[in-house]
């Protein structure tokens, strides 16, 4: 492996961990920075949402508001995402291509968990997430996130 290599997977597990440090803080300017101005999030079963702005919208409700059953409860609000077994399918220096798991807790304990997809592209000496495909394969029934 050369060492531009080495730093586009550094520069690509900093974006990763940008965008749920951010999302996990209910920053979603920030966690849209993650993506490329015209970045794509998909999620399983929905039409993409392309472009900083219209993620920041289409995620606003889902991480900034538990729902009714949370809201009730005198329990404080908690959202931590963890990410593991990133694993880097294709790296060379025009793109690359991660899949990963991760695991959400909130205070219910185990929300949901799933698998991201990404395509990632080089934009001004950083890597952002050019395509996030987001597969949720379990959540709680009680999940204060997952819809």
């Amino acid at each position: 492996m050369e060492l531009w290599e080495l730093a586009v997977r550094e520069h690509i597990r900093d974006t990763l961990a940008r965008y749920n440090w951010s999302g996990d803080a209910m920053r979603l300017d920030e966690l849209a920075s993650a993506f490329c101005e015209d970045g794509e999030l998909e999620l399983r079963g929905s039409a993409p949402v392309r472009g900083r702005r219209a993620i920041v919208d289409f995620l606003g409700g889902a991480v900034a508001a538990p729902n009714a059953a949370a809201q009730a409860s005198s329990v404080k609000r908690i959202v931590r995402h963890n990410v593991a077994n990133i694993r880097f399918t294709e790296v060379t220096p025009e793109q690359a291509r991660v899949a990963c798991y991760f695991t959400v807790f909130t205070e219910i304990g185990l929300d949901h968990f799933g698998r991201y997809r990404d395509v990632f592209v080089p934009v001004d000496g950083d890597w952002l997430i050019k395509h996030r495909f987001v597969s949720t394969d379990w959540s709680a029934p009680n999940s204060t996130m997952a819809r």
